[in-house]
């Protein structure tokens, strides 16, 4: 699990571990489900929330390590994920990417849909320490890089012979 504001390189953690895992894992993005998929807005109850749920339990189910990235919001996503912990508690690793709102405003900026939405859109989905209740998320810093960031969390969610 890997969650964190916008920008704040989620996704590009997610592409690092898929290169360095090969087949057998499964990326999840709540923004392809949400905004691609189904196309709807972010708020609680949606119908990205359980397709998501459904998604995770479905490719662990099929024998695939399974990363899920998102912003995931505590207060629309916390009941879901809680139910994930619960059930996946000894075998899953918990990340959230803390980076200040100016260096995700910066990473925006790079990014093919930076035209689309700007600083206002970015300042109203900011949750600043986002993290769900129980204090299992680890932290990652602006100052990791991405591929020491991917290689830390395989590590830790024993994905580290996979990358061999």
């Amino acid at each position: 699990m890997i969650r964190g504001n916008s920008a704040s390189g989620k996704s590009t953690i997610a592409a690092a571990i898929r290169e360095k895992g090969g087949r057998g894992l499964a990326v999840i993005s709540q923004d392809n489900i949400r905004r691609v998929i189904l196309r709807e807005h972010d708020r609680p109850g949606a119908a990205n929330i359980g397709l998501i749920d459904l998604m995770v339990r479905y490719s662990i189910s099929r024998g695939f390590h399974t990363v899920l990235e998102g912003i995931l919001y505590s207060a629309h996503y916390g009941d879901m994920l809680a139910e994930l912990r619960a059930e996946y508690a000894d075998r899953s690793s918990w990340w959230w990417l803390d980076v200040p709102f100016e260096s995700t405003l910066a990473r925006h900026a790079t990014k093919p849909q930076a035209a689309e939405y700007g600083r206002a859109e970015l300042e109203q989905w900011w949750h600043q320490h986002d993290l769900l209740p129980g204090g299992f998320e680890q932290i990652i810093t602006a100052a990791t890089e991405a591929s020491e960031a991917a290689g830390r969390i395989m590590q830790h969610a024993g994905l580290a012979c996979a990358a061999e």
